[in-house]
């Protein structure tokens, strides 16, 4: 621990800057030890009623020579001290008691300055604190601002604000500490500091506390802070907005208002506040909890249409500090609004087996989507309570009038049907001819063929929209009819260049023009005759880029395998997992393509072997099958298709000929209609596939494509101003998205401020416009700003509203808009110390 400053570095501090200093030692204590005090070269002059004599010497005679004019004696006042010109020249007198010096120490030459480190004796008796006090004060602070910086010592900070003070203390609160305002009450500054409170905030109290200030703070914020009152209740919206906006304090305000609304009652209030006055409430947790319930009972009843669903989760998640922490709620809540209106209007009949399969290509997909992404938001969130009966609503809606409807509707044309190919869509068969030969015949351009196992169209169309969301792609989806059975070896082998594609005699493995197709080894035999490689889609992840750069340049044709919702679903221990396995599969090919495109690829593919039937909820017993499949001989037996040879018909079951399938052994397949299920032991019932369903037999190509920089269309964001002057402390100015959001216009994040000249004088607030409504009047957002302490300086004059945009791959940000408004008021600010 560093020691109070001595006299000896006291006086050698200030000859470095001066040749005279005067020392008063009215008691005459450090008389018999004086020269041991003073440095090195420095003369001493003993005062004792030679003050002429002295004078004489050092302004006349010896001029030159730096001195100590020691006095040991009362000194006389006013005329009557005959140094007191020389004084108040080489002022400040010393004088060797221990608070001057740590005044000199400290540079403090400000009237006040002595009963200040007199009022704090406990403070500046720890040299600790004294010496980092030091380090913040500047020649310009006034006493108010020292003990601003010796409050920011106490509690262990360098900014002396009000409002990082109190940003700290409510930090400490919130964790349970009280260990910074403890030590400011250790030394004597808790006086000061609710002093501040009081003129900064407008808070006051006979007894204050900083569990008193909470609660007085979000009583205030849940009333609005009429900001027209006071610069009091203005200075606190600011600073309260700052607190929840800032990563350093905003988990904190959420720990303190989740108490304080216990304390206030607010929980058991909530339930009474009017729709349009909830939908803007944000203070406590309570209030998001309310709009969720109430969003969930609109949609279970009925009562709220889909738009209006859609547009409150708009609005909370532009606005609400809570939005965050119930973020997978409201997406399982979105996808709820749009799934029962979907399923209500989906018409499952069809006239042929040709519309079947475009209505499911075009819009019946979309609600084995809605279902997948509600299922697996309620499935994950982290307060799933409140989604309880929501869930089960649609889990009902979606298995009884969906799923078992289209299956029964869709058996219809699968039984007239003679040959399993359609003119609606490519065969699956004709995969590597229609989309990879075309594409690499010449050998001028190379191809990659991204297959990911079971990836059905529905979750191949969600990745179309996250490719094309990285704005450096084209994507496009289109659909082939699969193969039946619709499982894994025969769909791995229709994507291989080939003519014939046949079982071998016990099922599996498939055979592609003879030759077995399963397995790495295998497929890079058929592979290399077309100038191809495979390779598993986690040893491509895990090379370097410059070996993914060579694999790619050294190949015509490259087969990326990859597995994750299969491998996921076909276990009867992970099965319940489908979903999540989902939503790590697309995160996952997003970064293969990425890699990809960095490898120089160019053309890609993303594929699948087949698709699947999943449900939540356990499977009604109508829909497994009591009769077990029979034939001359069963080579093959799964949940959704069986192969042999003699297979015997039954009501229940569909049997193909290998003719009709486009195979060339002499296996016959046998389907269970609908979505039936063979009953066997062992793996699971939840996720299938095999079978003839449209999730299973709708196989998704997309086709991806480097885009060219220019082809991304920037969204627009106009200013709206309603005047050109600000004339109270706050502005709201209306902002416009002139366009919708769309795959090629992406939204765009902003952040809004007033400005003088460089200087921020308001709030800063970030939005995000990305409104995909075709209605000019959705696409309105309004901000409000409050002018801090800074706006003074400006008053008079003109300043700038401005839209900053982020500067790709940094932390910055640039001027995007901005308008000019003129400050004229008529009052200044009280802001801080």
């Amino acid at each position: 621990m560093s020691e109070t400053p001595t006299i000896f570095d006291y006086l050698a501090s200030r000859f470095a800057e001066q040749r005279i200093v005067v020392w008063h030692d009215p008691d005459g204590g450090y008389e018999a030890d004086l020269e041991s005090h003073v440095p090195g070269g420095i003369t001493v002059l003993r005062i004792e009623d030679n003050e002429f004599a002295a004078k004489h010497r050092v302004l006349r005679e010896d001029t030159m020579t730096q001195f100590v004019l020691y006095r040991c004696r009362a000194v006389a006042e006013g005329v009557g001290n005959w140094l007191l010109d020389i004084e108040l020249a080489y002022g400040p007198v010393f004088t060797a008691d221990r608070d001057a010096l740590i005044r000199a120490g400290l540079g403090l030459a400000l009237p006040g300055a002595d009963a200040l480190i007199a009022e704090h004796a406990s403070f500046f008796a720890d040299a600790t604190l004294v010496d980092k006090l030091k380090a913040l004060l500047a020649p310009s602070d006034d006493l108010v601002t020292v003990q601003a910086k010796m409050c920011a010592v106490a509690i262990g900070q360098k900014e002396h604000s009000f409002s990082e003070l109190t940003r700290t203390l409510l930090v400490q609160q919130s964790a349970g500490s009280s260990a910074g305002f403890d030590a400011m009450s250790e030394y004597g500054l808790a006086d000061f500091h609710w002093s501040g409170a009081k003129h900064i905030y407008g808070y006051s109290s006979e007894s204050p506390t900083v569990p008193g200030f909470i609660l007085w703070m979000f009583q205030r914020a849940h009333d609005g802070f009429d900001v027209t009152s006071s610069n009091g209740a203005r200075n606190l919206a600011i600073d309260f907005r700052s607190f929840r906006d800032s990563k350093r304090s905003a988990h904190a305000i959420k720990v303190l208002a989740r108490k304080t609304e216990n304390d206030l009652g607010y929980q058991e209030q909530v339930a009474e506040i009017p729709w349009d006055a909830l939908t803007d409430a944000d203070i406590f947790d309570a209030a998001e909890r309310e709009t969720i319930r109430r969003l969930v009972d609109g949609i279970v009843n009925q009562t709220m249409p889909q738009r209006d669903v859609l547009d409150a989760i708009s609005t909370r998640r532009r606005d609400s500090f809570w939005f965050e922490d119930y973020a997978t709620l409201y997406e399982a809540l979105a996808a709820a609004a749009e799934l029962f209106p979907a399923i209500r209007t989906g018409r499952v009949d069809f006239t042929s087996f040709d519309e079947g399969i475009t209505r499911y290509r075009d819009e019946l997909f979309r609600i084995d989507q809605l279902y997948r992404q509600f299922t697996h938001a309620y499935l994950t969130a982290e307060f799933k309570q409140p989604l309880d009966e929501l869930a089960d609503r649609v889990e009902a809606a979606y298995v009884t009038n969906f799923l078992a409807p289209l299956g029964i509707s869709w058996q219809q044309q699968v039984d007239a049907v003679e040959q399993w190919r359609t003119l609606a869509v490519t065969s699956q068969s004709s995969f590597y001819e229609q989309y990879v030969a075309k594409l690499t015949k010449g050998g001028h351009k190379k191809a990659v063929v991204v297959i990911s196992d079971a990836m059905r169209f529905e979750v191949a169309e969600e990745l179309t929209s996250k490719i094309r969301g990285e704005n450096k792609f084209e994507a496009k989806i289109e659909a082939l009819l699969g193969v039946l059975p619709s499982y894994t070896q025969l769909g791995m082998a229709a994507l291989l260049p080939h003519k014939m594609l046949a079982h071998s005699p016990t099922g599996d493995p498939v055979l592609v023009d003879g030759l077995k197709s399963d397995g790495s080894a295998n497929r890079n035999k058929i592979l290399n005759a077309v100038g191809g490689v495979a390779i598993q889609a986690k040893d491509f992840v895990e090379m370097k880029p410059a070996d993914r750069r060579d694999l790619y340049s050294s190949h015509q044709v490259l087969y990326v395998y990859h597995d994750t919702i299969d491998a996921t679903g076909d276990s009867a221990k992970s099965e319940h997992r489908t979903f999540s396995a989902v939503a790590e599969a697309l995160d996952q090919l997003v970064d293969i393509v990425k890699k990809l495109a960095n490898a120089n690829a160019t053309n890609i593919f993303v594929t699948a072997d087949h698709g699947f039937l999943y449900q939540r909820s356990t499977l009604a017993p109508q829909f497994n099958l009591t009769v077990k499949p029979q034939g001359d001989q069963i080579v093959a037996e799964k949940r959704r298709y069986v192969l042999g040879r003699g297979l015997k018909k039954d009501s229940g079951l569909r049997i193909f000929q290998p003719e009709q399938l486009g195979l060339a052994s002499d296996l016959e397949v046998q389907i269970p209609n609908s979505i039936h299920r063979i009953v066997k032991p062992g793996a699971g019932f939840q996720f299938v596939h095999g079978g003839a369903s449209l999730q299973e037999i709708v196989v998704p190509v997309v086709s991806i494509n480097k885009r060219r920089s220019n082809t991304v269309e920037p969204l627009n964001v106009d200013i709206h101003p309603e005047s050109d002057k600000i004339t109270t402390g706050q502005i709201v100015v209306k902002l416009y998205q002139s366009m919708k959001v769309e795959p090629q216009r992406p939204a765009r994040r902003l952040r809004a401020g007033l400005y003088f000249g460089d200087q921020l004088i308001s709030n800063e607030q970030e939005m995000m416009f990305d409104s995909e409504s075709d209605q000019g009047r959705d696409r309105f957002q309004s901000v409000r700003l409050l002018l801090s302490k800074d706006a003074d300086d400006a008053n008079n004059q003109s300043v700038e509203f401005r839209l900053l945009e982020p500067i790709e791959g940094t932390d910055q940000w640039k001027k995007y808009k901005s308008v000019p408004y003129f400050i004229k008021r008529s009052f200044t600010t009280d802001f801080d110390f």
